[in-house]
């Protein structure tokens, strides 16, 4: 149930009680597009498949983890990391573009994997994360697993607070236990934090559960063919054209 208690009459989150920003990551605070690409089409070309496009061969890559993880959520599939499922579907991205991960060095694919871990920050995302710490608890709230934001957090200097993973919760957004999880865990109510995202559907299932939402524009995400998440759906708590901005929007 939504907890509005730090609410103004007009329904507008009150800010004053804001401890905790939550952050959406891939997508949102790194360009994971951009970096899967990159590192896939040097793989590509080592292994003889100039052919295949290295962004649709991300974008293919990426598409599988919404059924992936809903496997888990449903109880389908015991929890796995997404390290694990990101190499699961690698492989089946790779049978995808025809080539045969059984014929491919095991070495490169693994490598190629850990991709994940590497991905660079949006332009704004450093200098909007240090002004918003300096008021807030900054912490992500991502389906990666915690080494995973580890190791992207210490390559690119994302400045934490902490780093809570998926595998902290034992489930994959946006199920509900996810978003409840993370403020327990950071001891504050739900209305003492809000998320930060550039997803419609992340943002809607936060609000399901209490939490504040601030809507980041990404529209270059999924590369320069980008339909979705353009813009706002709802009247969400806040919108901001990047993390900078969004440090100067919060009250």
């Amino acid at each position: 149930m939504r907890q509005d208690s730090h609410r103004n009459p007009t329904g507008k989150l009150n800010m004053t009680a804001t401890r905790v920003l939550f952050f959406d990551v891939l997508g949102t605070v790194v360009d994971w597009r951009s970096g899967i690409a990159r590192e896939a089409g040097a793989f590509l070309a080592r292994v003889g498949a100039e052919q295949v496009d290295p962004g649709e061969f991300a974008d293919a890559w990426a598409s599988r983890y919404d059924a992936s993880t809903e496997a888990v959520r449903t109880g389908h599939r015991p929890f796995v990391s997404l390290d694990v499922i990101n190499r699961e579907n690698l492989d089946a991205t790779l049978v995808q573009f025809g080539l045969a991960p059984s014929e491919l060095p095991t070495a490169e694919l693994e490598e190629l994997n850990l991709a994940w871990h590497r991905l660079e920050p949006w332009p704004d995302s450093l200098k909007g994360l240090a002004r918003l710490k300096e008021r807030f608890i900054i912490v992500p709230l991502s389906g990666a697993n915690t080494r995973l934001l580890l190791d992207m957090a210490k390559r690119a200097g994302l400045p934490w607070d902490t780093v809570l993973g998926s595998d902290v919760f034992g489930t994959y957004k946006p199920a509900p236990q996810a978003y409840l999880r993370a403020v327990e865990i950071l001891v504050v109510r739900p209305s003492e934090a809000v998320l930060v995202a550039a997803h419609n559907d992340d943002l809607a299932a936060a609000r399901k559960c209490g939490i504040g939402t601030a809507f980041v524009a990404r529209p270059k995400e999924h590369g320069p063919a980008q339909t979705t998440d353009l813009s706002p759906l709802e009247s969400w708590d806040f919108v901001a054209d990047d993390l900078v901005h969004l440090a100067q929007v919060l009250p």
